[in-house]
């Protein structure tokens, strides 16, 4: 079946700018392969919110795109997520990460303006309706605003080619409506903090920023929850959302840029209007790393 080889832990792609707001390729280099060979994912979820990407330039996006694939071939599977409230340049980067091979897309729901269900469906079905590729639907409320109901994302699910979604939410009750309802899509986890009881109720897999540090935990919770080995998973999670609450307190990309800078890895600055990391933030972040990735073996070794 198509989505079964989608399932998985993937990293929410950061990428590497350098201090002027320009692209590193170097570093994004080495942030995909980082997230391939250290922290094991199953796959990179490409150009989401963790990439920054609604501050970007339509080449800056295609040209993103054309990296991570370049550096992952075919290692792991690749989603883009191309959504954009102008539809147009969703189409044109749908289109353009399909040609590159992507092995699906995806688009958050059309922010900003209020747009009603049936201007939403236009957006989804347009996207999709132009290539050959899948989709799966990047429901984010807490950022768009953008509510939907069980109804609702069945009558999108009822083309093919939408095969899922990436559920930044934390209505658990809808999710485990949706899982009942549509036992053949696609559904990943998007919060790394709620990551145990999504998968506890039976997500595909999840879709996380912190991956791109964090990726052999939420592997584990994710797999020890599939074994219902759930008190050992929770272990896991308290240590998770122990890290992610000091990254929340610093910082969010900064800090997960600081600490792969302290392992060796140049994930350089973050787009502005993003501030710049200061002196403390690093410092911060670099105690993280010493904490939570050097002195956690036994942990990480479950």
């Amino acid at each position: 079946m198509e989505g079964t080889r989608m399932k998985g832990i993937y990293s929410a792609l950061l990428v590497s700018f350098d201090k002027d707001g320009n692209i590193n390729e170097k570093g994004l280099r080495q942030i995909v392969r980082h997230n391939i060979e250290v922290n094991k994912v199953d796959g990179l979820y490409v150009g989401g919110s963790t990439g920054e990407n609604f501050m970007l330039s339509t080449d800056e996006k295609k040209r993103i795109f054309e990296i991570a694939k370049d550096e992952a071939k075919d290692e792991v599977k690749l989603i883009a997520q191309v959504g954009s409230v102008n539809l147009k340049e969703a189409v044109e980067l749908a289109k353009f990460a399909t040609d590159l091979g992507y092995d699906a897309l995806s688009a958050v729901t059309p922010f900003y303006y209020k747009f009603d269900f049936a201007e939403i469906k236009h957006y989804y079905e347009t996207i999709i309706n132009s290539v050959n590729n899948k989709m799966i639907i990047y429901s984010i409320p807490f950022l768009t605003g953008v509510n939907m109901s069980l109804d609702q994302f069945g009558e999108l699910f009822e083309n093919e080619k939408i095969i899922g979604v990436k559920f930044t939410a934390a209505d658990f009750y809808l999710l485990e409506r949706m899982r009942k309802r549509f036992p053949d899509k696609l559904i990943y986890a998007g919060f790394d903090e709620m990551m145990l009881p999504a998968a506890v109720l039976g997500v595909d897999g999840a879709i996380g920023s912190t991956f791109n540090v964090n990726g052999v935990r939420a592997r584990q919770i994710f797999e020890l929850a599939q074994e219902g080995k759930v008190s050992e998973a929770l272990e896991i999670q308290h240590v998770t959302n122990d890290l992610i609450t000091d990254i929340l307190g610093n910082g969010l990309y900064q800090t997960i840029k600081a600490i792969l800078e302290d392992q060796g890895v140049e994930a350089g600055y973050c787009r502005k209007p993003m501030k710049e990391a200061t002196p403390e933030m690093i410092v911060k972040a670099k105690e993280m790393n010493k904490k939570y990735f050097q002195q956690e073996e036994v942990v990480l070794n479950v």
